[in-house]
C-alpha cells in the first residue's frame, strides 16, 4: 500500500510538471501541485520505508522528471507556443519638432506640473515651470532641458520673461 501511494503521488506530480510547463507555463496551481505531490513523495517514503526506499524515489524523480522535462524541450512543444511576431507598429512621434523658447501654444491638459499642450500646432507633454496652469490657458515654451519642455503661462512670460518672448 505505501508503495503504491509513493507511485501514485510521483506519477500525478510528474502529470503535473508536463502540464506546468506545456500547458500552463508559468508559477501556477499545476507547479505548486507538482512540487507538493513529489515532495510528498519522498518523504513518505523517507518516512514509512526508510533511507534506501528514500533514495530511490529520489533518483526515480530526478531521473523522470528530467526525462519528462528533456522530452518536452526537445519536442520543440515550447516553440510552438511562444509568440514569434513582431511588431510593426509605431508610437506616434514628435522628435522631428524641437521646440524653442519663445513658442507659443496652448495648455490642453491642466498642467498639475506635467500635462499637454499644443505648441505651434504639435500636441507635446509639458511640464509647468511654475506651479499649476488651468486648461486652455496661453502659454510659452520659458526654456527645453534634456527633452523636457518648459512652459509658463503667456501672461506671465510677457511680465518676468519679457526677454523669451521678444529675443
Amino acid at each position: 500500500m505505501d508503495l503504491l501511494l509513493i507511485i501514485t503521488a510521483l506519477v500525478v506530480g510528474l502529470i503535473l510538471l508536463v502540464a506546468e510547463v506545456y500547458l500552463f507555463p508559468g508559477i501556477s496551481i499545476a507547479g505548486i501541485g507538482a512540487t507538493i505531490c513529489l515532495i510528498f513523495a519522498n518523504v513518505y517514503a523517507y518516512v514509512h520505508l526508510g533511507t534506501q526506499a528514500c533514495v530511490a524515489t529520489f533518483l526515480v524523480t530526478l531521473v523522470a522528471g528530467g526525462g519528462i522535462l528533456l522530452w518536452v524541450f526537445r519536442s520543440h512543444a515550447i516553440e510552438r507556443r511562444a509568440l514569434t511576431e513582431d511588431i510593426a507598429s509605431t508610437v506616434a512621434d514628435d522628435r522631428a519638432y524641437q521646440p524653442r523658447p519663445g513658442d507659443r501654444g496652448t495648455a490642453l491638459t491642466r498642467l498639475a506640473l506635467i500635462g499637454n499642450a499644443e505648441i505651434e500646432g504639435h500636441v507635446v507633454e509639458v511640464k509647468s515651470a511654475d506651479g499649476f496652469i488651468d486648461e486652455r490657458t496661453p502659454i510659452v515654451v520659458s526654456r527645453v532641458d534634456d527633452g523636457i519642455i518648459l512652459v509658463v503661462p503667456f501672461v506671465e512670460a510677457q511680465a518676468e520673461h519679457s526677454s523669451i518672448i521678444n529675443p
